[in-house]
């Protein structure tokens, strides 16, 4: 029996499904002789409805506790940063050679080790386990230690990027992340996308702001890249080919380069900063794609050609084009 067909307004409050909260139909309520008999068989679907619920997530035997406990005092208890009640949930720990720190998130199957576990991390690729059932937690988590090796260049060099330039997207960059947006000034930004495997080779690079500060930009990075040496780090390679020196939090602060949208006055729209920016030199307001998308979409003067909107700014009334948005 599904419980929530049955009472559609009830709302679950917790991850297992015991509590829930909302509004029950009284219509069996008015065939009840009281309203003592009619709790006893709510009561009763309820219990009903938890025991098959249970029944579809079976729990482990009792040995599996008593290895899982054992595993752990293997590991060491000090790599140990959560456990759930149900034991089917560890969370591990690990400082790299960097001195970074990172989490495995480890989830048992009922009939571990017999099953393999599900991993989580926040590597850069997908992190594949290599298991049988003779394989533990301490098997897991070297194999763990092993691919955080196989990352160290590729975090060093980002760290570098982070700590010495504005990076304007991601906000706060997860390990996981490979994308960066580094603000060049002038309402210019270059986004790069770093290969984990090749951390060193040339990223691919997407420059972001209007045409006139970024096409020289752009020009001196193509006609350069053949200077690109894989002995420097991935931040000299940048400036040298584009020939600008990144602004950094040493000489510059990042309310500079956080300029609003010039149609919904602010800077981040949900995940979105601006980055369509006026091409007139002595304009240059920035704007949200989404923003500037439906402003010139809404206006009888803009015409559209295939997925591109041709209009004018709305500050200098310039030509301006945008393309339609796509989701990210």
């Amino acid at each position: 029996m599904d419980f929530l067909s049955v009472c559609p307004l009830l709302i679950p409050q917790n991850k297992e499904k015991t509590m829930y909260d909302g509004f029950v139909s009284v219509c069996r309520l008015q065939q009840s002789p009281s309203l003592a008999s009619f709790l006893v068989e709510f009561k009763s679907i309820l219990e009903k409805c938890l025991q098959s619920n249970q029944a579809s997530h079976p729990q482990p035997p009792p040995k599996f506790y008593s290895r899982l406990i054992a595993e752990i005092e293997r590991l060491g208890w000090d790599r140990l940063v959560y456990i759930d009640p149900s034991f089917q949930k560890v969370h591990l720990k690990s400082t790299d050679a960097g001195e970074r720190q990172h989490i495995i998130q480890v989830h048992l199957h009922p009939q571990h080790p017999r099953e393999g576990p599900v991993c989580v991390t926040e590597l850069p690729v997908a992190f594949d386990v290599r298991w049988s059932s003779h394989c533990d937690l301490e098997a897991v988590y070297h194999q763990f230690q092993q691919a955080l090796a196989v990352y160290q260049e590729f975090w060093n060099l980002l760290d570098e990027i982070d700590q010495n330039t504005w990076v304007l997207e991601p906000e706060k960059p997860t390990r996981n992340a490979t994308r960066r947006r580094i603000a060049l000034g002038n309402n210019a930004s270059l986004q790069i996308d770093v290969d984990p495997k090749h951390p060193r080779m040339l990223p691919e690079c997407r420059f972001l702001g209007a045409d006139h500060v970024i096409n020289p930009l752009r020009e001196n990075l193509n006609t350069r890249i053949d200077m690109w040496d894989l002995a420097d780090t991935l931040l000299n390679n940048l400036q040298r080919l584009i020939d600008l020196k990144f602004p950094s939090p040493a000489n510059t602060k990042k309310e500079d380069f956080s300029v609003e949208c010039g149609i919904c006055y602010a800077y981040r729209l949900e995940s979105e900063i601006p980055d369509k920016a006026c091409d007139d030199s002595r304009c240059g307001q920035p704007f949200h794609q989404t923003c500037l998308y439906e402003w010139l979409r809404a206006l009888p003067t803009s015409r559209q050609s295939f997925n591109t909107i041709f209009g004018e700014c709305p500050y200098c009334s310039k030509p301006i084009t945008v393309k339609m948005p796509t989701s990210r």
